[in-house]
């Protein structure tokens, strides 16, 4: 029988074998290296993580959920330039944190979820400091202080205090404390998406009345005189608004705080605050 050598084969098998882990081993690393390039380690901030001081300014950005069809807060101009009281107040924040402002736009109902899942920083967009938001999140010193306006049609002459509303249809963002009012006083809640929805459906006739905030019902008759709606009654305390922010940033909020104490303290917050209010809404 012819007798093989079997060692030139054992050699091919384990060179390839080798080339193989090799390969492998490549893989990995490059594995490795893509998730750094994205990850904490990279020197980039962790946009899923939530937000700090240190994360901003390693991001050179905060990002902001706002509205964007907010009036006078967050709200497009004539030239679709995204403006307003707050966009003005959280880009300055911006500035004095030595970072830039990105404003992402999500409808109100969604803001918070969009807050919980780190897909911004913080909400700029006159937020009211309630006791159930504070057991979930934390706020900055508050910045605007407003009452809740009770608005209807002009024509209407049922509905003319609060009490007013019950068995009545009112239109009013779900997730707002507004809305609250309008139950606690028996209305029946239409859901909008927003202020100027709101004000839609109650010139359409389509509800009956809506529980609003003061400053945006004075600026909707600041520039629309002739708006066929009326205020009727007005709440007795005022609500204090104010950025918001995951529990965890604490640091973050103590800069905002600051930012906004000097702004106060060097005319800025009361030049912003003039130019959309004609007064101070600090106060």
């Amino acid at each position: 029988m012819k007798k093989f050598n079997f060692l030139p084969i054992i050699l091919i098998v384990m060179a390839l074998l080798v080339s193989a882990c090799g390969n492998n081993d490549k893989g990995a690393n490059t594995n490795n290296a893509a998730t750094g390039n994205t990850g904490a380690n990279s020197g980039k901030a962790d946009t899923t993580a939530t937000a700090t001081l240190e994360s901003v300014k390693a991001s050179g950005k905060l990002r902001i959920g706002t509205e964007g069809t907010y009036a006078p807060f967050s709200y497009h101009d004539a030239t679709g330039k995204l403006t307003g009281f707050d966009v003005d107040i959280a880009t300055e924040v911006s500035k004095r944190l030595g970072v830039q402002p990105e404003f992402i736009e999500t409808q109100w109902d969604g803001i918070f979820a969009g807050l919980n899942s780190k897909r911004f920083d913080t909400v700029f967009n006159e937020v009211s400091i309630t006791d159930e938001r504070k057991q979930k999140y934390e706020f900055s010193d508050p910045y605007i202080v407003s009452k809740a306006v009770l608005i209807v049609s002009e024509d209407n002459t049922d509905i003319k205090k609060f009490a007013d509303l019950k068995g009545k249809k009112s239109g009013q963002s779900l997730t707002s404390n507004l809305t609250q009012i309008a139950k606690s006083n028996g209305a029946e809640i239409v859901a909008t998406e927003g202020f100027n929805q709101a004000i839609d459906l109650l010139t359409s006739k389509r509800v009956d009345a809506t529980v609003n905030d003061g400053l945006s019902y004075l600026d909707l008759k600041k520039q629309k005189p002739d708006a066929p709606i009326k205020k009727v009654d007005e709440s007795a305390d005022a609500s204090h608004s104010a950025a918001v922010f995951n529990k965890g940033s604490e640091d973050l909020i103590k800069a905002v705080n600051k930012a906004l104490a000097d702004m106060k303290a060097d005319g800025t917050y009361l030049k912003i605050s003039e130019k959309y209010f004609g007064a101070d809404v600090s106060k």
